[in-house]
């Protein structure tokens, strides 16, 4: 069986309670960034990477380690599904946009992305996760649609989980 890791930072838990969930919907371990050794990405197949984003369209602080430790990884032959918290209605020019920064390492390191999304359905204007018109990810909004989430989780696991 393949393995498969969810990795997340989160600063005031809203990441980690749905890297939590994730995780115990796809029956695996939840990692926190701060924790993830090169080694445990190399034993995993499949990595489910999820961040907060900050200010400007900024990595949530663990992060900032984490890309460092992805980029210095050869992900090829392993599978990457992001996913990301941000506020649509405070930050709609930056939304998600963290989870662009994390498709950026691990593409470039080799890894075969899956889990995007359309962006129909999302209220913001503008996002680095928006990439050919689709997010590189799940974007979640607990601030102003926490009211979808469990919908926008199951539909993006129903996706992926056959890929893992």
């Amino acid at each position: 069986m393949k393995k498969t890791i969810v990795v997340f930072g989160s600063s005031t838990g809203t990441c980690e309670n749905i890297a939590a969930t994730i995780a115990a919907k796809l029956g695996v371990e939840a990692v926190n960034v701060a924790d993830l050794t090169a080694d445990e990405v190399a034993a995993a197949d499949n990595l489910v990477l999820g961040t907060s984003t900050w200010g400007a369209g900024e990595l949530q602080d663990d992060w900032y380690d984490g890309v460092a430790l992805l980029k210095k990884q050869d992900m090829n032959g392993k599978t990457v599904a992001l996913f990301g918290c941000g506020d649509c209605e405070s930050y709609p020019d930056t939304f998600c946009g963290a989870m662009g920064e994390i498709y950026q390492a691990v593409e470039a390191a080799g890894a075969q992305i899956i889990g995007q999304v359309p962006t129909d359905g999302y209220s913001f204007d503008d996002s680095e996760a928006v990439v050919d018109g689709r997010f590189v990810g799940l974007p979640l909004d607990e601030v102003n649609e926490d009211d979808k989430t469990e919908e926008r989780i199951n539909a993006w696991i129903a996706q992926i989980q056959p890929l893992l």
